[in-house]
């Protein structure tokens, strides 16, 4: 039950976020241009409340909580009146109708901005020390040493180099001021002062990250389950070769094919060492060991500049890679299932999926990540050529200019209407096929590295 309501609750605030900032462009774009807007609605009517009226417009909330919409005057008539929208310049109308989609866009960048500086999910390892530096000479580290945690809690490091990220700690387990070190095959503890002379230690020497790919999951019947790995377990080296981004564990494993290895594995902080033969000939799909592998991920925040920045690449590439969904379904690249248009339903189910995570996690990464996503799906929806759609009607502006006159508003609207009644025609066979299959949910936990 408090799952249902969750999900109802953090799909209206999500919905009802994104949709305010879309009609607040077009809004505040008409006015700039002249154009009454005489209805600022959240949801859809029927009318629920009145909420106040400013500047000629009635902001109202509505009993359907699904979406919203700026109401300009003469918008879907042939009134040309000073004031309605039919009458203003192809500029203004124009301008009107992208105002909305470019909302979502900032909106996406800020949220993606937000969610990086809240915390994400970033690669991470544990620091060998290739080059010491006096600052982790004075605490007794040596060349070779990987410092492996800190008070008992894990001390993880970007897998990649950047200055901007900052990996956000896990709670100690004791409180004894010592570092866990694995130097020369054997696990030490080093006494120290504060875990800030411990970073200092480490981002001031040469390292390498290691400790970082993971057991995710284990193939029925395979060499990897007879022997008894573990999702969770994080591989360390195969026969005494430490895995790195440079020495892999997929290519350390081929390089053995047929023959036994020694996996140097951590599992719940204890070392264990794994005896097992990669196969040479394995099933489809499932490799020598029978594994699958990823990243170790940990949470990690992004200073203000970067975030941004990071913000409008993310929206871009969502953006791009949602033009091209086309060819590459075509290319076979991706699946029709993994392209799969979601609902209100589904969508609903992902929120309530995310918010769920958020409150289990105290991040707000899963649900401010799923908001940009939307965000920016948004945007693109509306930017689509269809009728009733933004893009729909930047479209007729469109043939506007190359006709050099436009189509009767009368026409231009009742087109729209009918592109509007198969859109929720389409909308509702999306939440029948929805009701009907699995929920749509992301494994937040695991992607975060909780």
């Amino acid at each position: 039950m408090f799952d249902t309501l969750l999900t109802i609750i953090s799909f209206v605030i999500v919905l009802g976020i994104l949709v305010f900032f879309h009609e607040l462009g077009h809004y505040w774009v008409a006015r700039r241009n002249g154009i009454v807007v005489e209805e600022f609605g959240l949801g859809y009517p029927p009318r629920a409340l009145k909420l106040f009226r400013y500047d000629g417009t009635d902001f109202t909330l509505n009993w359907l909580p699904f979406g919203g919409f700026a109401r300009m005057k003469g918008e879907d008539a042939g009134d040309m009146t000073p004031g309605s929208f039919n009458a203003a310049s192809r500029g203004a109308r124009a301008a009107t109708l992208f105002a909305g989609p470019a909302m979502n866009f900032l909106l996406a960048i800020v949220l993606f901005a937000a969610s990086l500086m809240a915390g994400s999910p970033i690669p991470t390892g544990s620091p060998r020390l290739d080059v010491v530096s006096p600052a982790a000479a004075a605490l007794g580290l040596q060349p070779g040493d990987v410092v492996v945690a800190y008070n008992g809690a894990p001390l993880r490091t970007p897998l990649f180099a950047d200055d901007s990220l900052m990996v956000i700690g896990q709670s100690a387990t004791d409180n004894l001021q010592q570092l866990s070190v694995l130097r020369q095959g054997r696990l030490i503890t080093v006494p120290v002062n504060s875990v800030d002379a411990v970073w200092n230690a480490v981002r001031s020497s040469e390292y390498t990250p290691v400790l970082m790919t993971q057991v995710t999951g284990i193939a029925e019947a395979s060499p990897a389950q007879r022997v008894g790995l573990l999702p969770g377990d994080i591989v360390y080296a195969v026969d005494g070769i430490e895995v790195t981004t440079d020495t892999p564990l997929n290519q350390l494993v081929s390089d053995r094919l047929g023959q036994e290895i020694v996996l140097t594995i951590v599992r719940d902080g204890e070392w264990l060492q794994i005896r097992v033969t990669p196969r040479v000939d394995p099933p489809p799909g499932q490799g020598a060991l029978g594994v699958q592998i990823s990243t170790v991920n940990r949470m990690a925040s992004m200073n203000l500049l970067p975030a941004l920045w990071n913000g409008v690449v993310s929206t871009g590439s969502y953006a791009m890679l949602v033009l091209q969904l086309p060819m590459l379904l075509f290319q076979g690249q991706i699946s029709p299932e993994e392209a799969q248009v979601s609902g209100p339903v589904g969508i609903a189910q992902m929120i309530g999926g995310a918010m769920s995570a958020t409150i289990d996690t105290g991040f707000w990464f899963p649900i401010l990540r799923l908001s940009a996503v939307l965000s920016a799906a948004l945007a693109i929806t509306n930017l689509l050529p269809l009728p009733a759609l933004d893009g729909g009607r930047l479209l007729f502006i469109f043939i506007e200019t190359i006709r050099g006159r436009r189509v009767s508003p009368e026409r231009e609207g009742l087109i729209h209407m009918i592109g509007f009644a198969l859109l929720l025609g389409l909308m509702l066979f999306i939440t029948v096929r929805d009701l009907s299959s699995a929920p749509q949910t992301i494994d937040w936990a695991r992607l975060m590295g909780q």
